[in-house]
């Protein structure tokens, strides 16, 4: 018995060392997602700003020892996520001014003595930090090992943090899940998800509140 136990060990010792990295960035990533969940520092943005930006940039630069720019803070291939940017948010438009006018997105975001200028400086900080979180620590934190399978698993975070929201917004981040991280993962650049989710965002809370 103290024999199989011993050798049960060293195979989780030696499966840890051998998946040492991808260890680190899951496990922070499920711990940061926690923190940010159970615990309000100060509000929304702020969390965010903590817990998907400069926690897990920390983690990177103390536990991995790496460079926070490799993780998607690069501009990457502009060109080619440019020509993606332009053609999602052209298709985005008019399917976003549709559904602004089903009566579960409206009840959700409609907003009282509604703050322009508030609301894009808080979306800004807001997105930042989860587009860095899921297409930038998760994406290229996962990607020397599993390659495009990385577009795959951080599409389903991104998909568990949007439940409550309507469930048509819910069911369509496995879609834009799954977009957002291969345009990242094709353009070497967490950039474009973060434009594209700023312009879906704006655009259709906009939509919704300047009638």
């Amino acid at each position: 018995m103290i024999h199989f136990l011993h050798d049960e060990w060293d195979g989780i010792y030696l499966f840890l060392k051998r998946n040492n990295h991808e260890v680190i960035i899951l496990s922070s990533a499920m711990l940061f997602l926690s923190l940010n969940r159970y615990y309000i520092v100060w509000n929304d943005w702020f969390n965010d700003l903590l817990f998907y930006a400069v926690l897990p940039i920390l983690t990177v630069v103390l536990i991995l020892r790496k460079n926070p720019l490799d993780f998607g803070l690069k501009w990457g291939a502009f060109k080619v996520w440019g020509f993606y940017i332009a053609i999602v948010c052209f298709i985005a438009a008019p399917i976003l001014l549709i559904t602004s006018h089903i009566p579960s997105f409206q009840k959700y975001y409609i907003m009282e003595h509604f703050n322009i200028v508030n609301y894009v400086l808080v979306t800004c900080a807001s997105l930042f930090a989860q587009e860095f979180f899921y297409r930038g620590f998760l994406l290229f934190g996962l990607k020397d090992k599993f390659k495009e399978g990385s577009i795959l698993i951080q599409m389903i975070p991104f998909f568990l943090v949007h439940l409550g929201k309507p469930v048509l917004e819910t069911i369509s981040t496995i879609f834009t899940g799954v977009l957002f991280g291969y345009i990242v993962y094709r353009g070497r650049s967490f950039w474009p998800s973060f434009f594209i989710h700023m312009f879906i965002n704006i655009f259709f809370v906009l939509s919704i509140n300047l009638r």
